[in-house]
């Protein structure tokens, strides 16, 4: 068949107007508040992780690893924040405990620690289990469920071949109960507790694994694995006060319902390691990265506000 020019230039225009289609940016999700922006709480030279607020001391409390060593910072408003926690053995994910206490992995320590959290640092520091003894490897993230069982990821960075989820039972006993990630990295359980999802920073997905009445994890599956150019390592978590979850990598936060569809995206222009809701009103998303800490306003709260 014979082609006239501007039948050709017209199939052109079709083929580059498909391709400009699929390439269109993703929708910001309707749970992000109208007009809203990311904004910069703080900024210094540091990788920032495990952001968490406190609603007794009406602070976000996150960690940082700095060219002299790590800490815990508290954010102070103002674009200021102080040194909470200073020399927190390799603290770097966090979560607030069922007891309003501050659970933190200790990379260096090899340990999950809680801490009363203090108007002016640290207090009560208590050792919930080590690995000191060969246990386990250094902790990355973890979590807890309303049960009290505690779940860590320990990755395996260098071969990528024993990275472990481990729980930690109210009774202290520390078990294995997921083996099938090759990079673990952020965990985080569902607003009832009976769904687990962890972040496989190497082979670029999330996973979930169903949680029985007594704190054991199913058989795990692939949750959500967007489809995108970007590769830095899916990470952390944040849920909302409806059970929908902020997935942190890959560009951004995808944000996605537990049943694993995409809501919308936030993109963020460097990797954004975590983040968490705060605010007086539990509408504040917190995304840590590095060397900022952002804040965006959300029309939804946080998933400590569930319920409340």
């Amino acid at each position: 068949m014979k082609h006239t020019t501007g039948t050709i230039f017209g199939l052109i225009f079709i083929l580059l107007a498909s391709f400009a289609g699929a390439a269109e940016p993703l929708p910001w999700p309707s749970t992000v508040a109208e007009g809203a922006k990311l904004e910069v709480a703080y900024e210094t030279k540091s990788f920032f992780e495990g952001p968490t607020w406190d609603p007794h001391t009406a602070k976000l409390y996150f960690t940082a690893f700095t060219d002299t060593g790590t800490q815990i910072l508290r954010l102070d408003g103002g674009g200021k924040a102080s040194v909470w926690m200073d020399k927190s053995r390799g603290a770097n994910g966090t979560y607030l405990s069922n007891d309003g206490r501050l659970l933190a992995a200790q990379v260096m320590n090899v340990a999950i620690v809680s801490i009363g959290i203090g108007a002016n640092g640290p207090e009560d520091v208590k050792v919930l289990a080590s690995g000191g003894g060969g246990d386990f490897g250094g902790p990355n993230d973890l979590c807890q469920t309303p049960r009290g069982d505690i779940y860590f990821t320990v990755p395996d960075f260098g071969a990528r071949k024993t990275s472990r989820v481990y729980r930690l039972s109210p009774q202290g006993k520390v078990t294995v109960v997921a083996t099938d990630t090759a990079l673990c990295n952020g965990v985080r359980n569902s607003i009832d507790g009976r769904t687990l999802y962890v972040a496989d920073s190497f082979r670029k997905h999330w996973r979930a694994y169903p949680i029985d009445k007594d704190g054991n994890v199913g058989e795990g599956k692939t949750f959500f694995e967007p489809k995108t150019d970007n590769k830095w390592d899916p990470d952390g978590f944040a849920l909302d006060e409806n059970g929908v979850l902020y997935l942190t990598g890959m560009g951004g936060i995808w944000v996605v319902t537990p049943e694993a569809k995409l809501l919308g995206f936030i993109p963020v222009p460097e990797f954004a390691s975590n983040a968490t809701f705060g605010g007086a009103d539990g509408k504040t998303l917190y995304i840590t990265c590095a060397n900022k800490l952002y804040s965006l306003t959300m029309n939804v709260r946080g998933e400590h506000w569930a319920g409340k």
